[in-house]
């Protein structure tokens, strides 16, 4: 199921999630810094929704509240909310 989440407060301005029985199965970022967040996509491909969640949510960026892994995090929780 594709997943698709505006982030705030962050350089991304779209992640798009492919998401199959609770695993991310792929992350496209729209924007931001193209060589870490192709990183970040790599590394969470494969991985439960809930463990994305505990290893993204909370990182900031610089003196921002909030980074784009964090924004992954948020978007991860949102879906769980909508997939109820």
């Amino acid at each position: 199921m594709e997943y698709r989440y505006i982030p705030q407060g962050v350089c991304s301005q779209e992640l798009i999630f492919n998401i199959e029985n609770g695993i991310v199965t792929d992350l496209k970022v729209v924007g931001g810094c193209s060589g870490n967040l192709q990183g970040i996509a790599k590394l969470v491909k494969g991985l439960p929704i809930d463990e994305v969640i505990e290893r993204l949510k909370g990182i900031k960026c610089g003196f921002k509240p909030t980074s784009c892994p964090d924004q992954i995090a948020k978007a991860l929780e949102e879906y769980k909310k909508q997939a109820v």
